[in-house]
């Protein structure tokens, strides 16, 4: 389903004129992802137990390709703008990633539930909560591993995002987005969590993650029947991923794992609207949840499959 970008006028009592410009959203929806749940062995992990109670799917991963990925090969879906990958992963108790190479990438890792547990080449290792980002510049080369060393499932969100440049210098950051604090900042309103490193400074956008790409990125925890607004500049773009309960986006409607392409106008500023219709279950309680990146518009963008 698709809406497309429209302006809507309104006249007040005085001479004054608004004009709001809402963006033009088409629905990703689960349904047209591709699923993969690769053999325990491709990454070091021990055969799959059976019948354990602490297990919510039968395989140790599974993963949600919302591009061209692994041994998904969509030539007409292989990107949207700078984000070249998303996989919605669900690790299993006591398994993970055994160490492999990352170049050239910026990593985005958000973290659903559970505890990920972050080891790399530059001698980093970390485990952080819901909420929270671990990120890193691939550069010249890193190594890492992740894992899921709890008893319970761990769910992520990875996003690999086009660098401005190649030949980086390796880094990894994080923030911790599990305390009292980080969780009010999500509550019924979009906390900006990634900007471009290179409006650091005098005019830093003031993330506590910056990454070396013009984008940027949001994530909101909603009550049932809150909205939230963004307002995306001209000539921008959007890819929003409905990562818990229910949402409507510029009255397009999405469920859990649902994602949408949202594209503004080339000359004027677009409003993002996104009400929650639907809460689940979570860590924080009940609530609806959706992860927001914004980029500039590249021509072309968008699945030519749906």
């Amino acid at each position: 389903m698709t809406t497309t970008a429209t302006e809507t006028t309104s006249t007040s009592s005085t001479s004054y004129r608004c004009t709001t410009a809402t963006a033009s959203v088409r629905v990703v929806p689960n349904s047209t992802l591709f699923v993969s749940e690769p053999e325990p062995f491709w990454f070091g992990n021990e055969r799959n137990p059976k019948n354990d109670p602490a297990w919510t799917n039968g395989n140790w991963l599974k993963s949600r390709f919302h591009f061209s990925f692994a041994e998904y090969n969509n030539v007409k879906n292989s990107d949207f703008g700078v984000l070249r990958v998303m996989n919605d992963d669900l690790v299993q108790p006591h398994r993970g990633f055994g160490t492999h190479p990352h170049s050239n990438m910026e990593i985005i890792t958000y973290i659903v539930n559970g505890q990920l547990t972050h080891q790399d080449s530059m001698g980093t290792k970390e485990s952080l909560g819901r909420g929270s980002i671990q990120f890193m510049t691939a550069g010249t080369g890193v190594r890492h591993s992740e894992f899921n060393h709890g008893d319970t499932p761990l769910r992520f969100i990875q996003t690999w995002i086009k660098p401005n440049r190649s030949g980086l210098s390796p880094n990894y950051g994080s923030y911790r987005g599990d305390t009292a604090e980080a969780m009010g900042q999500r509550r019924n309103k979009l906390q900006h969590l990634v900007s471009n490193v290179e409006k650091q400074g005098a005019t830093k956008e003031g993330t506590p993650v910056h990454v070396n790409q013009e984008v940027n990125a949001f994530a909101s925890e909603m009550e049932l029947g809150q909205k939230v607004v963004h307002e995306l500049p001209a000539g921008h773009q959007a890819y929003l991923l409905c990562v818990e309960g229910g949402v409507k986006v510029n009255g397009e409607a999405l469920d859990r794992y649902d994602a949408c392409e949202i594209q503004g106008l080339a000359h004027a500023p677009t409003s993002i609207t996104i009400e929650a219709t639907k809460t689940e279950a979570s860590e924080n309680g009940n609530l609806a949840h959706v992860l927001l990146f914004t980029m500039k518009q590249v021509k072309g963008s968008g699945r030519r499959d749906l």
